[in-house]
């Protein structure tokens, strides 16, 4: 059975010099299913239907140029050597907690352009998010990257993997942790969760879903990323991103507490939410 299946070709499609690469597909198909979830959400709970599409035409390209600021922002040196670069994306180089940071800045200020609540619109959404993460992930599938340290080939049948992610996790002849098939998997299981917390009546208070989402997310994260060859450093083995998921786990957890314990009146629950209070 080894090396049967031969590495995936991350280009999608090639016209000429122009190439359309899986990685991009994937996240546009992540983005439009989540906008989509969104969508279907925000109407349930009395928003305008075209409320998430036009919020998102500002946030998706913030989001990417602050991806994009965060990854440069931590390899500062190499890039003040070569600042022709920065702008090159298309070589790789973002990290989503700086696409989040981006993201939920500009949500920050259309909400309040828009006379809308911030947490309503972040309980909205969170699962969204969580399921845009899942699949997004399968670009850096694509791509051979964001994997983890070396493992047998051995290891990886025994997590009873298909051949395909094997092969796949299979660079230059050695085979990695598929590290992104961990988040995905607990982005997924995150977003059936949220659902479902969502869902109960009287559970959750407006603000406490998107917690959640940043305590599941953040927690996962944390130990994820300690298995991955590619982390950015704040310095000697402090790895940036699991530094943010402790910061924000206790500050989502701290948040959480606060406001149960001292909003008088108490936020509503997230289910009391119908069209005609929104």
């Amino acid at each position: 059975m080894n090396n049967l299946i031969a590495a995936l070709n991350p280009v999608a499609l090639s016209f000429g010099g122009l190439e359309i690469r899986w990685y991009g597909v994937i996240i546009a198909a992540g983005i439009l299913i989540a906008m989509t979830l969104a969508t279907k959400e925000a109407n349930k709970k009395g928003l305008d239907p075209d409320f998430i599409v036009d919020m998102m035409f500002w946030t998706i390209p913030i989001g990417i140029i602050g991806a994009r600021i965060y990854y440069v922002l931590f390899e500062l040196d190499y890039y003040l050597q070569n600042p022709g670069e920065i702008i090159q994306i298309w070589n790789g180089g973002i990290a989503i907690y700086g696409a989040l940071i981006a993201g939920i800045l500009t949500i920050y200020w259309y909400t309040k352009r828009k006379g809308i609540s911030l947490a309503l619109t972040m309980d909205i959404l969170a699962p969204a998010v969580l399921i845009a993460q899942s699949i997004g992930r399968w670009g850096n599938f694509m791509n051979q990257e964001a994997h983890g340290e070396e493992v047998s080939r051995a290891f990886l049948e025994n997590l009873f993997l298909p051949e395909f992610i094997i092969e796949q996790m299979n660079i230059n002849g050695i085979y990695y942790h598929p590290t992104f098939l961990y988040e995905s998997l607990w982005s997924l299981a995150g977003f059936v969760l949220i659902l479902f917390l969502r869902r109960k009546v009287q559970l959750l208070r407006v603000g406490e879903v998107m917690f959640t989402y940043v305590m599941w997310y953040s927690f996962g994260r944390f130990f994820i990323e300690g298995m991955r060859t590619d982390s950015l450093y704040l310095f000697g083995p402090i790895r940036v991103s699991q530094a943010l998921s402790i910061l924000l786990f206790l500050g989502a957890l701290m948040f959480w507490a606060y406001r149960r314990r001292n909003n008088y009146p108490p936020d509503p629950f997230y289910t009391n939410i119908n069209r005609k209070e929104a």
